[in-house]
Formats: structure tokens, C-alpha cells, sequence
């Protein structure tokens, strides 16, 4: 094999720009993967819905996959490869996605590989906390929401429930609910995004993020 078909593995970190404590993830990505997979691993990774406008910006260019509605690029995304990219080691560059909301993400190459075969399929490896819910408000949104439903909140209807019994559940059922959504952003769960990755690799699309939305 020779130096221009080898396999080719890029190591990626990408977080949540303006959110502490930090949303990231560490994944992997073949070298010959376009830059529409390399959206919608980001959409999986992170577990957002692709409800929204997206695009990335490298080297000062913008390319994006284009949904209805949106702008298009003089690029096609089906057509760019990351290896086209000549990425370096420890570059970064931008993916935004929601354009009122603002998510923007910055991704890092950590590393480039030369494996003796390439990734059967992209691979995510380490991460920490959930994504924000889509349309929460953008960075400011979500951390004012997050602080509102904090565990501190969590032991005041805890002690309302107590002192009050079945009526304060019917009485704060939905805010109970929403409680418990926010808390569990604290998770990652990294298998289940491993186990969606693999969907996606095999072309079995059509539900994968109607998981997310549902």
C-alpha cells in the first residue's frame, strides 16, 4: 500500500464553546470521511437532532450541509473529504449549528493516525455531559436553566413532597418532570452514541435521530 491510499485516522476533541462546566467529546474519524458524515457524527456525538442550520468554518472557508430553507455552499459536502482539508496536528477550526440559538462548537485535531486499516466505523471515546435540549436559549439559556433546575432545587420539591405528600406531586408534576430532564444532563452515556455511530456507518438512517427527538 503506498503512502497515498494508507489509511488515514483523525482523533478529534470538540466542545461547547461558552458553557462551563465543559460539554466535550474525544472521537475518531477515517481520513476519506466528507465533510456531511463529519456533521452528522457531530450531530450524533453530541446529541443534538439536526433540526437546524449548521456550518463549518476552516481555514476561513465555509462548507455546511444544506437543509431546506438555509443558504447553500459553493461546496459540496458529499464531495470533501478531511484529508482534503491537510489538517494539521493540534489545528482547530469551527462547526456552528442553530443559528438563533447559537451552538458553536470548537474541534481540535488531537491526532492523525496511520493505522494499518481504517475505522470500521467512527468511534467515540470519551465525553462529558449530555448537550443542551434544543431550543433552550443558546449558552445563556441553557446555563440559566441549568442553574434554576439544580439539585438545590431538587431538594426543595423533594421537601415540599414530604411535608405535603400526593398533592404536591399533582401540584408540580410538570416541574418535576423538567427537573429531572436537566439533572440527567449531567450523564454521557457513551456506548449508546458508539451504538448510533455504528447505525449510521451501516446507512441505517432513518431513525437515527428521531432517537434524540423522541
Amino acid at each position: 500500500m503506498n503512502a497515498s491510499t494508507a489509511p488515514i485516522v483523525y482523533q478529534l476533541k470538540v466542545a461547547l464553546i461558552g458553557i462551563s462546566p465543559m460539554i466535550w467529546r474525544r472521537f475518531r474519524v477515517n481520513g476519506d470521511s466528507t465533510l456531511s458524515d463529519l456533521h452528522y457524527v457531530l450531530q450524533i456525538v453530541m446529541g443534538w437532532s439536526d433540526y437546524h442550520l449548521n456550518r463549518f468554518i476552516i481555514h476561513g472557508k465555509q462548507y455546511g450541509v444544506q437543509h431546506s430553507g438555509g443558504f447553500s455552499f459553493s461546496d459540496d459536502p458529499n464531495a470533501v473529504q478531511l484529508i482534503d482539508l491537510q489538517l494539521r496536528e493540534r489545528e482547530k477550526f469551527r462547526y456552528e449549528y442553530d443559528f438563533t440559538d447559537r451552538w458553536h462548537h470548537q474541534l481540535r485535531v488531537e491526532a492523525i493516525q496511520y493505522p494499518e486499516s481504517p475505522l470500521a466505523t467512527p468511534v467515540c471515546t470519551a465525553g462529558k455531559r449530555s448537550a443542551p435540549p434544543e431550543d433552550c436559549g443558546g449558552p445563556w439559556g441553557y446555563l440559566a436553566k441549568r442553574q434554576h433546575y439544580s439539585y438545590g432545587h431538587g431538594i426543595e420539591v423533594l421537601a415540599d413532597i414530604h411535608e405535603r405528600g400526593t398533592e404536591a406531586v399533582s401540584e408540580r408534576y410538570d416541574e418535576i418532570q423538567l427537573l429531572m430532564q436537566w439533572l440527567s444532563l449531567e450523564k454521557f452515556d457513551c456506548d449508546a452514541v458508539n451504538r448510533r455511530l455504528q447505525q449510521y456507518a451501516a446507512g441505517d438512517r432513518e431513525w437515527l435521530f428521531a432517537e434524540v427527538i423522541g
